[in-house]
């Protein structure tokens, strides 16, 4: 198990319990109590877990990893997610795009979609918060990038904050694509970090079609801060291991749903 993917199952565990021995987390992860003891010491110098003798506790009640950390999870039904999001997508739309690792995924697909890059089409214009996907993209020249102002939040690499409404305010989207840590029928679409959510339901009222892109652990979860009802969400993308009948549920809703 490598590090990052072991660091998440730590703090899930943490999540489920409230604390945790490092005896009982090695042998949750099959891994040596020395490894489990650095694994405690580095997240707590991070401020995602509290040192106790002989083990850790929870810091807080959000479990929210930094982005660097959550890519390798569930990284082929994202990569598949990203897929069936980018062919929404036609040359010359104007797009949305918060943070997150399915929306980096997606970011990704897109820079080299070939179909894009023809030269004879005109580009996708994003719209982001994010700093890595605009990033990842400044450098293609079929894409053109506007980013958002705000203050950055290191945990997901997002801009957040008054300053983001000056630019939402005067775009228009097509489609916004928006990942989330949590889509369930009675709340809609939410995060772990209310900033996160204000900023994602300001790119949502600019957009004329809604793209929620979340992996089937997401689906049915509940997250801190509401970003949006599900009356708002147009098309969810996401993967086959939701099963048909919550699939059915929610297109009952009213929202399209592509299972990749």
């Amino acid at each position: 198990m490598a590090r990052y993917e072991r660091w998440n199952a730590i703090l899930e565990l943490l999540a489920q319990e409230g604390r945790l021995s490092v005896e009982d987390a090695a042998a949750s992860l099959r891994v040596s109590t020395a490894t489990i003891r650095r694994d405690f010491d580095q997240l707590a110098e991070q401020q995602m877990l509290m040192r106790t003798r002989g083990g850790a506790v929870a810091q807080s009640v959000s479990y929210d990893l930094p982005l660097r950390y959550k890519t390798a999870r569930d990284a082929k039904e994202k990569q598949r997610i990203a897929l069936a999001a980018a062919e929404l997508i036609a040359p010359g739309a104007v797009v949305g795009m918060n943070g997150g690792t399915t929306t980096s995924e997606l970011a990704r697909t897109l820079a080299t979609r070939a179909d894009l890059n023809a030269g004879t089409v005109p580009p996708v214009t994003i719209v982001t918060n994010a700093l890595n996907i605009a990033g990842e993209l400044a450098v293609r020249r079929h894409i053109k990038i506007v980013m958002t102002g705000g203050v950055a939040r290191p945990q997901s690499y997002e801009l957040i904050g008054p300053l983001v409404s000056g630019v939402i305010e005067q775009v228009t989207l097509d489609l916004a694509f928006i990942g989330v840590n949590a889509i369930n029928l009675r709340d809609g679409a939410a995060t772990h970090h209310e900033g996160e959510a204000g900023v994602t339901a300001m790119m949502i009222s600019r957009a004329a079609r809604v793209v929620v892109v979340a992996d089937a652990s997401k689906v049915g979860a509940r997250a801190f801060a509401r970003i949006c009802p599900l009356s708002e969400i147009d098309v969810l993308v996401t993967d086959e291991r939701l099963p048909g009948e919550d699939a059915a549920a929610y297109e009952e809703a009213g929202v399209t749903v592509i299972r990749a």
